[in-house]
């Protein structure tokens, strides 16, 4: 039997070694499944039926915007247009539902290669009084780093840019990250490990942890972390791989989370993807636990996903316009190019099912439009889909 920290270090090395060195046989594979798997159908879905698997909720998809490049995240303006950005860089607006042709922003100092870019677009709860909006996104500085910028939403572009936080460990991969306010409106980001295993478990570090921050960037002082030695004030909870997804429920407002597990493990293959409950100061046990294993003083997954499925996003429905929809949680799906819905009671699973599997290809950005509709971004364009003519497209659910 291996001395854990031989096989840990050893496995570490075989996963920084396909990373790095065989990366071009990972995309060569990836562009062979999607082939398979992500296809897009040639045409006449907006008139197609889709159903749920107990066949009681039927529901419609329509295109809302198409041709596009890698949307990874949208945010809805008081007026009900929308904003998203483009991993490249753009920040785009659709206005009184037509995509506007130049975009709203384009990000100076992004550094977009590898799975990471500009990323994530979040308003301020009060952003009808003071405009406010956050990009996160990777740059270059000594490295590939992270950060958060607070930009001012005026004369439709960004104006006044604010560092949030930045010089969090970032890689080509296992970058993060969401940035979202929470009910208590303070800033919750998600950070990835950076390929860098050890890092999730220290608390000297940033990486592979969700963040809690107040508007400004400021530490807020009820932190789990504050004034502990050797640890960041800004940590809400730590043990993270590369966490996408971030949504709160509603009522209750517990926090759950969807994260990228490990690609190759000693024994496990393809997989470990997760759906979590995260809570203040709670270690999610990467790189020491992972699948479904358990730990005392560790929180294993409510459901773990294998072979892979590449969690990306995650939302709850809190709307009236798909009623059998009501209070779940749903996640875009890379790898296997779908949705996943989630029932709870409280934070117990109660079921789960997929919709729209290998019809639209990889699906990364979900979230409930102020039409009350589901919206879901496609992310064929990324290198590692099949891209049809008109991809990438923002799409939504409707009955």
């Amino acid at each position: 039997m291996w001395h854990a920290s031989y096989r840990k270090t050893t496995i570490f090395c075989v996963e920084k070694f396909v990373l790095r060195t065989s990366s071009f046989l990972i995309f060569a594979f990836s562009v062979i499944a999607s082939a398979c798997s992500n296809s897009t159908p040639a045409g006449g879905f907006e008139n197609r039926v889709f159903e749920t698997q107990d066949k009681q909720t039927k529901f419609r998809v329509e295109t809302f915007v198409s041709g596009v490049e890698v949307p990874w995240a949208f945010a809805w303006l008081p007026n009900k247009d929308m904003l998203f950005t483009e991993r490249k860089g753009r920040v785009r607006i659709v206005e009184n539902g037509k995509l506007r042709p130049e975009p709203v922003f384009v990000v100076p100092d992004v550094e977009p290669s590898g799975e990471s870019g500009l990323m994530d677009i979040s308003l301020h709860p009060q952003f009808a009084e003071n405009s406010f909006l956050y990009l996160a996104y990777s740059y270059n500085s000594d490295g590939k780093r992270v950060k958060v910028v607070r930009y001012k939403f005026a004369d439709k572009t960004l104006t006044e840019p604010k560092v949030i936080i930045e010089n969090i460990p970032g890689a080509a991969n296992h970058a993060g990250m969401r940035a979202r306010f929470g009910p208590d409106a303070k800033l919750y980001i998600t950070t990835g490990d950076a390929i860098d295993w050890d890092l999730a478990q220290k608390l000297d570090s940033l990486a592979g942890k969700t963040l809690r921050l107040n508007d400004d960037g400021t530490v807020p002082t009820d932190n789990p972390f504050i004034g502990q030695k050797d640890a960041r004030p800004e940590i809400w909870s730590y043990g993270h791989r590369n966490a996408q997804g971030l949504a709160w429920q509603p009522g209750t407002g517990a926090m759950f989370q969807t994260e990228h597990g490990p690609s190759f493990f000693e024994g496990k293959g393809s997989g470990g993807d997760e759906f979590n409950l995260v809570e203040r100061g709670t270690n999610l046990g990467w790189a020491e636990i992972h699948h479904n294993e358990k730990r005392e003083g560790m929180v294993s997954p409510l459901l773990e996903y294998s072979p892979a499925c590449a969690p990306a996003s995650g939302m709850f429905y809190n709307s009236t316009q798909l009623p059998a929809f009501k209070g779940n949680f749903f996640f875009g799906c890379l790898r296997s190019a779908k949705i996943v819905r989630v029932t709870l009671d409280g934070s117990k699973v109660v079921s789960q099912e997929d919709l729209l599997t290998s019809t639209f290809g990889r699906i990364r950005e979900m979230g409930e439009g102020p039409d009350g509709f589901i919206y879901f971004s496609t992310s064929n364009r990324d290198g590692r889909g099949s891209p049809a003519a008109d991809d990438d497209r923002i799409m939504r659910i409707v009955p």
